[in-house]
Parts: structure tokens; sequence; C-alpha cells
């Protein structure tokens, strides 16, 4: 997902580097590397250039509640993982798992929790999800969360995912240019190894 603004970065962040390469490709390889092929929701125009599957979001301007039902219109799976393109801390281990237990499970969503919340825009959607997901935007809804409000949902308590990062840094999103100096500091010389 790469539909937002990115007002508070002042710049484009699915467009700053690390080690050279953009985070929407980073994360898109990562994606595929987990999964069987990846497709960005955004602006095709912004994104030219890039070498990426590109699908223009159904609903501009209605956030990533819209861009999620965009993904699963897109889609021909069954299941869908959902990733948001400002996650620089994302690993293929954490994805493979994520992929795994929704495989194994009989819910509609299946997110991630942290102490602040649900993590949606890391998390795998079942296909028919869609329908439950336009029906909250019809009825104005734009957070994420609230739109999932008829979903069956499974959630992945954090004491089941800080193995893959006992950090913490796992769903930490980049929304300013202080988290972007922070992200390259640390990924920077992890990439050169």
């Amino acid at each position: 997902m790469a539909g937002g603004e990115s007002s508070r970065m002042g710049r484009d962040k699915a467009l700053l580097e690390f080690g050279g390469v953009a985070l929407i490709v980073r994360t898109a390889k990562l994606v595929e590397s987990a999964a069987r092929w990846c497709a960005i929701v955004g602006d095709a125009v912004r994104l030219e250039g890039l070498e990426l599957r590109v699908i223009e979001d159904d609903l501009p301007g209605a956030g990533p509640l819209g861009g999620i039902a965009t993904a699963l219109r897109a889609s021909e799976a069954e299941w869908n993982l959902i990733v948001a393109c400002d996650l620089p801390y994302l690993t293929r281990e954490w994805l493979e798992f994520l992929i795994g237990r929704a495989l194994r499970s009989d819910a509609a969503a299946v997110l991630p929790m942290n102490e602040r919340g649900a993590e949606p825009l890391c998390a795998m959607y079942r296909k028919p999800t869609e329908g439950a997901i336009r029906a909250a935007l019809e009825r104005g809804v734009r957070k994420v969360t609230d739109g999932l409000a008829d979903v069956h949902i499974e959630f992945i308590e954090p004491r089941e995912w800080k193995s893959f990062d006992s950090d913490g840094l796992l769903f930490k999103n980049m929304n300013s240019p202080a988290d972007y100096e922070e992200a390259k500091s640390k990924l920077d010389g992890h990439l050169k190894r």
C-alpha cells in the first residue's frame, strides 16, 4: 500500500532510499520473497519507472481502508497479505509466519496486536472481506479497525511475534524525517553486510 500523502514526512515515503533502493521497491521485494507475487496499490504515475505492478486505488481519498478494498478487488487469491510501504523493519521470517498462520486460520483476517492495538496494515485478509470493508466505506467509515468491525478476526498477540523482533520495531512506521533517519541508521549498516 503506497497511497498516502506523506504529509508529516514532507516528501514521498515510498521513494525514500535504504541502501540505494526506494522503500517501496525494498518492501515489494520482501513481500515477493514470502508470497507469490506483489502489486502496489497507489498512483502509477508517481511510481513510474520503478518496475512495479501498480493498481490504481478504486477510492482515492478513502485512506488505507479504501486501499485494502482495492487490493482485495484486484486479487484472485483467497488470502492476501496487506502491507503498508512505510514499515522498514519487516522481515521475511515474520511475513512467512503471518502467512502460515492465516493459511491455518478459519478467520476472515489475521492481524497482529501490539500495545497500541491492532496492526491492520501488516495483516492477512481473505478476499471475501472486501464486501464488509466496502460496506463500511459506504457508511463513511475510514478508520481501518472500525471498517473491520463486522469481520471475524484472529489476533496474533505480542508474545507470539516478539520472537521475530525483540526490539519492538517490527510495526514501527516512518512518519517523520526523524523516523527515517533512525531507520536509515539502523538498516543501512545491516544492508551493507
